[in-house]
């Protein structure tokens, strides 16, 4: 049993980097390159995108009223995702150097490149920074997360959850008490694959 949820955990991983190989792909479609990390346009798209830009006002338009009513609420989550991506930073600093946790790369997670793209206008660029920042620092706090629940406490759930983090399939099958006691240590420090990737 453990064997194939190993083998189902691996294929996961393996459709994961074809996807991002398939994500690749498309850089051709679009007509863009990455020079340096930093994302080239050919000039003519760049070109015939900004004549499809509309106005803030007609985009903003698009929406219900309500909508528009929402924003303070949606700009009031930035002050905890903040504190939460300060905190989260500071915490891994502390602690995983102590736990011998490979520590989380922010870059990887916090990534703030759509709110430039040329083709939208100020208040789509605008909608984009806050997504690409709010989701990033979501994914970073939970690799991090994962990494400290790994070491604390790697035990399943007793129900199947509809998103599992990165970590879960390290952890012991919830009740099995005897593998739980003889691998704790083993499995606690297992980080052989993120170190690994880290190193490419």
């Amino acid at each position: 049993m453990d064997n194939r949820i190993e083998e189902i955990a691996a294929q996961i991983k393996s459709l994961e980097e074809e996807l991002i190989e398939e994500l690749r792909k498309k850089q051709d479609e679009f007509f863009y390159t990455l020079e340096d990390k930093k994302v080239k346009f050919e000039e003519s798209v760049i070109k015939e995108g900004r004549l499809r830009v509309i106005s803030s006002i007609k985009y903003l338009s698009s929406f219900p009223v309500l909508a528009i009513f929402t924003i303070p609420f949606i700009w009031s989550m930035m002050i905890p995702a903040f504190l939460v991506d300060i905190f989260v930073t500071i915490y891994q600093s502390v602690c995983f150097p102590i736990y011998k946790i490979p520590k989380v790369k922010r870059k990887d997670y916090v990534v703030i490149d759509r709110y430039n793209l040329f083709y939208l206008d100020r208040v789509e660029k605008i909608n984009c920074l806050y997504c690409e920042y709010f989701n990033g620092v979501i994914g970073y706090t939970r690799e991090i997360a994962a990494r400290s629940e790994q070491f604390w406490c790697p035990i399943k759930h007793s129900k199947p959850q509809i998103d599992m983090h990165s970590r879960y399939d390290k952890f012991f099958d919830f009740g099995d008490y005897l593998t739980y006691r003889k691998e704790l240590e083993e499995r606690r420090s297992n980080f052989k694959d993120v170190e690994n990737r880290e190193d490419i």
